[in-house]
C-alpha cells in the first residue's frame, strides 16, 4: 500500500513539474488578466460612403479600421470584453441597421453617428474610444493627438491624457498634448469615459506613409492599448 502511495505522489509531482515548465514563460498562467471584466467599445471612424479624410488613394476609414481591429485584438489578449461599432469596410448602419434607407449622404452620416451613440449607451462600457486620422490643407502639420469633451464624462480628460502620454512615450514623434474639444457629438453624449484619438495627419507626406504601414499601425495600436490600461489600472489603485 505504501509503495502505491509513494508512486502516486511521484506521478503527481511529475505532472506538476511538467505543467510548471510548460507554462513558466506565460505570465497569464500565474496572474489574472489585467483587464478581466472590463468592457470597452472601440469605434473605427467613418466607413462605407463616408471615407473621412483622404489623400490620393489613402482613405481615413481604412486606416481607422486597421488600427481599431488591432486594438481590439490586443485588448482581448488582456482579458477585456471588446465591442466594435464596425468590423468591415461599410459604415455602422451597414453592419447594424442594413435595412435603413436615406435620401441623402448627409442624412445617412448623421444617423450613423446617432447609431454609434446608441451602441455605446446600450453596451454601457467602462471606456469608449473612437479612432480617426486628420487632414488639413497645410502639409506641414503632423502628430497624433487625443481629445475629450469637457461636458462629457468627468474622467474623460484623465483617459485622454493617459493615451496621449503613451503615444508620446512609445512613438516618440509628437509633443502634442490631450485637448478638450466641443464639436464632437459622440464624446459629449457618451455617458462613460470617452476619448477621440487622431492618429496623425494624412495630409503630411511622412505621416501618411506611416499611417498606411502595418507595423506603424500596430505601434499606434499598442500605444492606445497601453494608455487605456494605464488609465484603468490607476483607477483601481
Amino acid at each position: 500500500m505504501k509503495r502505491w502511495l509513494a508512486l502516486g505522489v511521484i506521478m503527481l509531482m511529475s505532472i506538476v513539474v511538467v505543467a510548471y515548465e510548460t507554462n513558466a514563460s506565460d505570465r497569464n498562467f500565474f496572474l489574472p488578466d489585467p483587464l478581466g471584466g472590463i468592457k470597452i467599445v472601440i469605434d473605427a471612424g467613418h466607413g462605407g460612403q463616408d471615407g473621412g479624410a483622404s489623400k490620393g488613394e489613402v482613405i481615413e476609414k481604412d486606416i481607422t479600421l486597421a488600427i481599431a481591429q488591432y486594438v481590439e485584438k490586443q485588448l482581448k489578449k488582456k482579458g477585456a470584453v471588446v465591442v466594435m461599432t464596425r468590423t468591415k469596410n461599410g459604415d455602422v448602419i451597414d453592419e447594424h441597421a442594413p435595412s435603413e434607407k436615406f435620401g441623402t449622404l448627409r442624412e445617412r452620416k448623421k444617423q450613423d453617428i446617432f447609431l454609434r451613440k446608441d451602441l455605446v449607451q446600450k453596451e454601457k462600457p467602462d471606456v469608449f474610444i473612437t479612432i480617426h486620422a486628420n487632414a488639413i490643407p497645410e502639409t506641414k502639420w503632423r502628430g497624433a493627438q487625443v481629445f475629450y469633451h469637457k461636458e462629457g464624462h468627468a474622467e474623460s480628460e484623465l483617459l485622454a491624457k493617459s493615451i496621449q502620454e503613451s503615444i508620446r512615450t512609445n512613438l516618440k514623434n509628437t509633443d502634442r498634448e490631450a485637448l478638450s474639444i466641443k464639436q464632437i457629438y459622440l464624446l459629449k453624449k457618451a455617458e462613460v469615459p470617452a476619448a477621440l484619438v487622431e492618429t496623425g495627419f494624412i495630409s503630411n507626406d511622412e505621416e501618411r506613409a506611416l499611417l498606411t504601414d502595418k507595423k506603424y499601425q500596430e505601434k499606434m495600436g499598442d500605444a492606445i492599448v497601453e494608455g487605456i490600461e494605464a488609465y484603468l489600472l490607476a483607477k483601481i489603485e
